[in-house]
């Protein structure tokens, strides 16, 4: 089997924009970036690194983005959908650098192990750890949960700032044992983080056959057995409520996802917002006070916001 492979000239300003359409628009298998930063900074560390940046091949003028998908995929419709996309970011001000694209095929092996070149333990935070499934580490603090996965799965590796938010407003929600349901679970990262940090029953959404499947693999690579799966768009045919609802998701889907969110929250319940850009925000917070919502929190990383939100008081 083969992938495709689109590349994409184009600036670091974009990367976060790039990764979350091409995984939660696009369905890519997978994203890379390869940034000619990561060369220069690499001949600055105190050790043995040399960086000959003459002798480095196809070195980016800024920023190549790679983006994998599966070779039956329509070629010409995903460069026309990345130009598009790229013509919106620069609407935003966004510098998009070049802004070429080109495609090519590689052996599905060759990105299976090339995932392991670049993807490493993230030591979140005091209470959590994202560690691949071939790393040996020792926790920091003898409670510190740790979150396996096999990146090679599905998109959600814990990397992006968007799924780094989301991991904060679950750390400040979880006070005590609660039920999740994770809208969009990609990887299943987010629902195993819940599970770690104590939630008594999670139930993980989304759309894509490859994302039920990463996340029930994941789910078991933790030996958790209390996430349970669901193929749906958002919140659709999801029967019950939750304690915490959290959505990792594109804020034009976010605004679709806003009206199911009343009849499935708990009394008291939360909600965790995140793949939010700035620019976006204003829509957000709009359709969330016509909805009953309020936002308690706001958390920002980049150009990305995070909120926590409840409802607001009779």
């Amino acid at each position: 089997m083969k992938l495709l492979v689109i590349k994409i000239e184009t600036s670091h300003e974009v990367e976060d924009a790039l990764t979350v359409f091409a995984q939660d628009n696009l369905k890519a298998l997978g994203t890379e970036a390869r940034k000619r930063s990561d060369f220069e900074q690499a001949g600055w560390l105190h050790d043995s690194t040399v960086v000959e940046m003459d002798d480095i091949k196809d070195l980016p003028e800024d920023m190549q983005f790679m983006a994998y998908f599966d070779e039956e995929a329509d070629r010409e419709q995903l460069i026309k959908e990345f130009t598009g996309k790229l013509t919106e970011l620069k609407t935003y001000g966004l510098a998009t650098g070049a802004g070429k694209i080109t495609t090519s095929y590689i052996a599905d092996q060759d990105w299976n192990t090339a995932w392991q070149k670049y993807y490493h333990v993230i030591d979140f935070s005091r209470h959590l750890a994202i560690v691949p499934e071939w790393e040996d580490y020792q926790p920091a603090f003898k409670d510190q949960q740790l979150i396996k996965l096999d990146p090679g799965l599905a998109f959600g590796t814990g990397n992006h700032k968007t799924t780094q938010l989301a991991m904060m407003g679950l750390e400040r929600a979880m006070v005590k044992p609660m039920t999740v349901v994770d809208v969009g679970t990609g990887s299943g990262i987010l629902a195993i983080a819940a599970a770690k940090l104590g939630a008594t029953d999670i139930l993980a959404t989304d759309i894509s056959d490859e994302s039920m499947t990463a996340a029930q693999q994941n789910a078991a690579l933790n030996d958790l057995t209390n996430i349970r799966v669901q193929k749906t768009s958002l919140l659709a045919n999801v029967d019950g409520k939750f304690d915490i609802i959290v959505a990792n998701i594109l804020a034009e889907i976010l605004l679709d996802l806003i009206p199911q969110m009343d009849a499935h929250l708990n009394d008291g319940g939360q909600i965790i917002f995140s793949g939010i850009d700035y620019l976006q925000l204003p829509k957000i917070e709009k359709a969330l006070d016509e909805n009953g919502f309020k936002i308690d929190l706001t958390m920002k990383q980049g150009r990305w916001i995070g909120l926590a939100i409840t409802r607001k008081e009779a």
